[in-house]
């Protein structure tokens, strides 16, 4: 039976969290490897993803976005854009070819890894002291000591709270020369490594820190085959463990990253 007939058959069947539940089943079955073993159960959908519009700050603080109406539905019969945006722009994905001299491009990423367990640090109050903190291998180990060991082929993303800064200023939080916001301390890399896990994901502009001159996480991480995601949206609102992430990176050829939509199901 093909896999429309058999979610159609599902839905008919059952309601609103009974469609979700099959999905987190069905997800679970589609992604190969330990991770994502058991059945995946899930009641809610979070969006991850914030609307990209031409005032999104950028890390080089240009307009996000371009958006020109090419053809209109009085003049044409229908409604197109042409859209103009660098890759890296608003909710958006970090192939390992970002910073790597032959990595994959974000087409090649390969799609099981995009399906699975996310692990989401907590780093709000060490961001709210320090605006541009830097998640460390002891944040690390006390999610751990909480939640048990990161699972292999997991995202782990941290919620410093900087996607509710996104509107204005504070979001690039320009310090004369230097942006200050969060990330990942390059010491950080090698534990995930070691771990297998999949990606990473963060609520701010960078993986590194704002500060930050030689992008050592990027280099880390990146040029070790995975992919990461920045500027995501609500995961404050994503429980520690227990979401699987859907990360919908773009298949553009030659693609460096790209913006996306990235779901939870939670």
């Amino acid at each position: 039976m093909c896999d429309a007939c058999v979610m159609r058959s599902v839905s008919n069947g059952l309601g609103r969290r009974g469609v979700l539940a099959a999905l987190g089943l069905y997800a679970a079955a589609a992604t190969v490897g330990p991770a994502l073993a058991q059945p995946v159960r899930a009641t809610r959908v979070a969006d991850l993803t914030h609307t990209l519009r031409p005032d999104f700050p950028t890390f080089g603080g240009d307009p996000a976005i371009q958006v020109e109406r090419a053809l209109t539905f009085q003049r044409d019969g229908y409604n197109v854009n042409r859209l103009t945006y660098f890759e890296h722009v608003g909710t958006h994905f970090d192939a390992p070819i970002h910073f790597s001299a032959d990595g994959m491009t974000v087409d090649r990423i390969p799609a099981a890894s995009l399906v699975c367990p996310l692990v989401v640090l907590d780093v709000r109050a060490q961001a709210a002291r320090q605006p541009d903190y830097q998640v460390t291998p002891e944040d690390l180990a006390a999610h751990e000591r909480a939640h048990g060991r990161v699972p292999q082929g997991a995202c782990v993303a941290f919620t410093s709270g900087w996607d509710a800064h996104v509107g204005g200023p504070r979001f690039r939080n320009l310090d004369g020369q230097v942006m200050r916001f969060p990330g990942f301390r390059p010491d950080v890399a090698p534990l995930l490594l070691a771990r297998g896990v999949a990606g990473v994901a963060v609520d701010t502009l960078s993986l590194d820190h704002g500060p930050s001159r030689d992008f050592a996480f990027h280099t880390a991480w990146l040029g070790a085959g995975r992919w990461g995601l920045e500027c995501a949206a609500s995961l404050g609102e994503v429980p520690p463990v227990g979401a699987t992430i859907i990360a919908g990176a773009p298949k553009i050829a030659e693609g460096t990253g790209g913006p996306g939509r990235v779901l939870a199901l939670v």
